[in-house]
């Protein structure tokens, strides 16, 4: 054995050769609105055409399609010809990805290296977890017979390298292939089970290589010279002298645990009892590393391949397993769509896929400290019911712009900034500088005229309304910051302003005259006026 197969990873490769055709007969199954066909008969043989080069052409077929002798890139009115009762669909590409994402949200299961494998297949790394199911076969082919039985055909093969188990699933499913034995077992392979481009694979078998080990016995400079270094490479992945790691989905959650169900669950009594327990199994495992959970995330696997995963987030970070089963409480109480457990569940897993490692305070002396706990407590569950993004603190901003003067921040991120954070502080005596509402886009006004060059109006129209101005104070010239703005900002007057009613308004007028109210004739033009927030 190599020195490179002595670390060699397992990859389980997934191909499902009639994605498109399989999620149409599933949505029919299910009684949701499928896909336009153009023609009716369900009994009849399902095939999916796109648009290529300005004809319809077969891109997808079932197995009895496929049994009358239809193939891929098929003309439509040839497979018509062929079989006038054929059931056609359009190409949905969007809705093909959005169901292999499916399949590989459910796939999780076995491990969380799933990666996709475009257009149809998938990639799962087992390395390392293949004992947990009995073994590669036996695990190969219980996600084989659990794809099936939702209505998937697929073909399965493992290997030490992506590109081998890959190439082995077109032309020899089920295969189990052992470390160093990759070139073995695809030499005897068609070349096009490589999956290379349709012109490299014509150009091979115009050349009398017809089997992948045909091609591999010629030097590999007189392969890379006539079909790239880009398919040379892929030859000696296929024959595994080589490997590209895949890219998993999703990133490795710190810790994970999960409860598998002989029997699926489905009352939300089992539920919340596993969550509970599953959420002291985790605080176990963190608190052996002094870690603490700030994203928890809770999947549930149904019987038939439908995954619900709920997340939660936490200001600090979670050490006691009441909290964590407290904040899915509330997470699933405040669902719009109830966590529907179909036919049951039959795996249920927790993780915390961002932790912290946690600082220890002194907790029976200092009230601050028992405070900030219970008010970061309480965002949490707040968040939790309402989503984070919705409760929020504001920090303070180094500009002057009026707008931005405070940046609206995640109050379960920022608690500890917003309790330090410097607001610029209040002449005692004097009026507020800045109004108690502030128009998140301040607001134009009509003026008919006002007192030139820097002066306020003597009255306005606002929302329809005429406000005459009986006191004034200002103005308050802010530049705009012209960095950010590139010199194209106005310089902004502001004024405090009462109506003869005690209203009391922030105005500003959009420019300077003489300066930067003029035209491309350099002629003065009317300034505009905006109202952009009110006093008490």
């Amino acid at each position: 054995m190599s020195a490179f197969s002595a670390n060699r990873r397992r990859i389980l490769s997934l191909w499902l050769p009639r994605l498109p055709t399989d999620r149409i007969k599933r949505q029919f199954a299910r009684g949701n609105a499928a896909p336009a066909k153009r023609n009716s008969g369900d009994d009849d043989p399902c095939i999916v055409v796109a648009r290529q080069n300005n004809a319809l052409l077969i891109s997808a077929l079932d197995d009895a399609a496929a049994d009358l002798g239809l193939e891929i890139s098929l003309p439509l009115a040839n497979a018509r010809a062929i079989c006038p009762h054929l059931q056609v669909f359009d190409a949905d590409e969007a809705a093909d990805a959005h169901a292999l994402n499916a399949i590989a949200d459910w796939c999780d299961r076995f491990t969380p290296l799933v990666a996709l494998d475009s257009p149809h297949g998938l990639f799962l790394d087992i390395t390392g977890c293949a004992h947990l199911f009995g073994g590669e076969a036996v695990l190969m082919r219980m996600a084989c017979d659990a794809l099936a039985r939702q209505g998937f055909a697929v073909r399965a093969a493992i290997a030490g390298t992506s590109i081998c188990a890959r190439t082995l699933t077109r032309c020899a499913d089920g295969c189990i292939v052992g470390d160093g034995e990759e070139a073995k077992a695809i030499e005897p392979l068609p070349v096009f089970a490589l999956g290379a481009d349709d012109t490299i694979t014509r150009g091979l078998r115009r050349a009398g290589l017809k089997t992948i080990g045909e091609v591999a016995f010629r030097d590999r400079h007189e392969i890379t010279a006539r079909f790239g270094a880009k398919f040379t490479t892929l030859l000696e992945h296929a024959l595994g002298q080589g490997d590209a790691p895949i890219s998993p989905r999703k990133p490795l959650p710190d810790y994970i645990v999960e409860k598998r169900f002989a029997e699926p669950v489905s009352t939300e009594g089992e539920i919340a009892a596993t969550l509970s327990r599953l959420a002291q199994m985790l605080v176990v495992a963190m608190e052996r590393q002094g870690k603490g959970a700030r994203r928890l995330e809770a999947h549930f696997f149904r019987t038939d391949g439908v995954v619900r995963a709920i997340v939660v987030d936490t200001g600090q970070p979670v050490t006691r397993a009441e909290v964590i089963d407290r904040l899915f409480r509330e997470r699933l109480d405040a669902l719009n769509d109830p966590l529907d457990p179909g036919f049951g569940f039959d795996l249920v897993r927790l993780s915390a896929s961002r932790t912290e490692i946690v600082v220890q305070q002194q907790r029976d002396l200092d009230a601050n400290v028992h405070d900030n706990d219970e008010l970061a407590a309480l965002i949490d569950r707040i968040a939790a019911r309402i989503g984070g993004r919705r409760v929020v603190v504001h920090l303070p901003q180094d500009t002057h712009i009026p707008e931005r003067a405070a940046m609206a921040a995640s109050a379960q991120h920022h608690l500890a900034t917003a309790a330090h954070a410097v607001w610029p502080a209040r002449v005692e005596g004097e009026p507020p500088l800045r109004p108690l509402r502030l128009f998140e886009k301040p607001e134009p006004i009509k003026v008919p005229f006002a007192t030139v060059p820097d002066g306020p109006p003597h009255h306005f129209t606002w929302r329809r309304a005429t406000h005459a101005v009986v006191r004034v104070e200002g103005p308050e010239r802010i530049a705009m910051e012209w960095w950010k703005h590139g010199g194209q900002a106005l310089t902004r007057d502001y004024f405090r302003v009462e109506d003869e009613a005690g209203l009391r308004f922030w105005i500003y007028r959009d420019g300077l005259y003489g300066s930067e109210l003029v035209n491309e004739e350099s002629k003065p033009k009317p300034a505009n006026w905006f109202v952009h927030g009110l006093f008490a």
